[in-house]
């Protein structure tokens, strides 16, 4: 991997060498992407708070109609989906607005971070509390943009440029994915399902760029191998084990690690990072056992490690059970 330092003149050659002139260090340019990516993945992160809460209201408002009786359509949202049409719900139309009173939302309320620091975490109109969801996710979608950039395994030119362009558009939706999962215990298929398609798009660009036949047969394969195992454990155990829309997630999370070793890798980091976290509920006894904690989340967490540090956990895999 190149340093740091190195990486950053990867992205614009001709403009590197004008800050170059101007006597700007290479380790300021670094510093300025990342600031710029940080900043990016904050405002996505923003983006990302609202498209979960509108996909969800959406769903709910359509399950609503679909019910007869008051008493059901009053129970399919806590938020009262009937007091929103589909146009204030609307991802490119709608107007950003309270999750609670749904008062339309200034500008200056919708400064990321920020507006929920100044506010106190209270809503300017209702004063009811705004969760804490809205600034971590914020938060974390700019480190996983800066991040990203750091951990880079190929160098940020040419076709990999492009993967990583392509990289930070998944961080969007896994961010997405894993809130909707934690909040509904769901994937929906209207985030799964566009990343699958961008997934196999990625895999034919890099099969036509590269000419290489292995480009297109180990990440088919590798999709082919995480969507069977879950599969099957979905089969067996009725849905226990594992869920539908896991089931869904796993061929794009295969295409994307993109090698049949990896799609291991991922299966056992997300298995590891679900256990560490279901220990202490399950050492509260039985109310810990009926806890139900979604898969999802791990999957994609571990995608993540496994995309940006595949090598070196190839490697220290390769010493511990191969040599």
């Amino acid at each position: 991997m190149k340093p740091v330092f190195l990486r950053a003149n990867l992205f614009n050659e001709t403009i590197l060498g004008s800050l170059l002139e101007k006597g700007v260090r290479p380790g300021t340019i670094t510093v300025m992407i990342i600031a710029i990516l940080a900043m990016f993945g904050i405002i996505l992160g923003s983006f990302v708070n609202a498209l979960v809460w509108r996909l969800h209201e959406q769903a709910a408002l359509k399950e609503a109609r679909g019910k007869k009786s008051k008493a059901q359509s009053v129970r399919a949202s806590q938020t009262s989906p009937f007091a929103l049409s589909p146009n204030d719900l609307s991802i490119t139309k709608g107007r950003s607005m309270c999750p609670q009173c749904h008062h339309t939302l200034a500008p200056k309320d919708l400064v990321p971070v920020l507006s929920w620091l100044s506010l106190k975490g209270k809503c300017r109109y209702c004063h009811q509390p705004i969760s804490w969801q809205y600034p971590v996710v914020e938060l974390l979608t700019g480190a996983l943009y800066a991040g990203s950039y750091l951990a880079w395994p190929t160098v940020l030119h040419g076709i990999g440029l492009f993967q990583f362009a392509l990289w930070l558009a998944f961080l969007v939706g896994f961010v997405a994915l894993a809130v909707y999962d934690l909040h509904w215990f769901t994937l929906p298929d209207r985030l799964v399902l566009p990343l699958l398609g961008l997934a196999v798009a990625q895999m034919l660009v890099l099969t036509a760029w590269l000419h290489s036949f292995a480009a297109l047969w180990q990440p088919a394969l590798a999709a082919l191998i995480i969507f069977g195992i879950f599969w099957g454990l979905f089969q067996v155990s009725d849905g226990a084990w594992i869920g539908g829309g896991d089931v869904k997630l796993a061929p794009m999370l295969g295409l994307l690690v993109a090698t049949p070793l990896r799609v291991f890798l991922v299966i056992f980091f997300a298995s590891l990072l679900g256990t560490l976290v279901s220990i202490p509920l399950l050492a509260r006894g039985k109310q810990g056992l009926k806890v139900h904690i979604p898969f999802g989340p791990y999957l994609l967490l571990a995608t993540v490690l496994v995309v940006l540090f595949g090598h070196q956990l190839v490697s220290a895999y390769e010493k511990l059970f191969l040599l």
